[in-house]
């Protein structure tokens, strides 16, 4: 026996077997959904759930991708890029690694933005081929684009990013691209 599809009802209502919730909410009737799988060609006769279950079933195996990250734009800045609105000139704010950005207005939350850590993510720009696929860093907030020593390669970016951040998730030719970015 093969199934070769699942087809799911609704509008089954009977008398009998409600539930006392169920019976408050629809007073007149009691919902129920139904399941039936099909078989082969033929049809089986469908076995009815009561719908706190069937919403958990559903819930459980058609779940959404649930993504807690934003899309804006960045751009990237060239050194210098002391002093900055978080710390000033303090040479320990940057990380080694060199992965680093300036907060737009968006994301700068009145300096509460400073420190904080996004993942970055290239998700398309206006040339193709411009994102690095499967490229994804998580840069520090150490600065404010508008205040910052060194102007972004685009105005209005969402992240202006190091030129080592940008580099390694787009070509650096690119004055902007589209980012997915979601704090740490």
């Amino acid at each position: 026996m093969q199934i070769t599809s699942l087809t799911l009802m609704y509008a089954f209502t009977c008398q009998k077997g409600c539930h006392e919730p169920t019976r408050q909410l629809f007073p007149s009737r009691c919902i129920r959904w139904c399941v039936g799988l099909a078989v082969s060609s033929r049809a089986m006769n469908p076995s009815c759930i009561r719908t706190p279950l069937l919403l958990v079933l559903l819930l459980v195996t058609t779940q959404p991708h649930l993504s807690r990250a934003d899309v804006g734009t960045a751009a990237h800045y060239s050194p210098p890029y002391t002093p900055t609105a978080c710390f000033g000139n303090d040479p320990a704010q940057f990380p080694s690694s060199n992965l680093f950005a300036a907060a737009g207005e968006g994301i700068w939350d009145d300096g509460a933005s400073c420190r904080r850590q996004y993942l970055v993510r290239c998700i398309s720009a206006s040339i193709s081929g411009t994102c690095i696929p499967s490229q994804t860093i998580q840069v520090r907030i150490v600065d404010r684009v508008l205040s910052s020593t060194s102007r972004p390669s685009s105005n209005g970016a969402t992240i202006v990013l190091s030129t080592t951040a940008f580099g390694t998730i787009a070509k650096s030719s690119a004055a902007a691209v589209n980012v997915e970015y979601q704090q740490v």
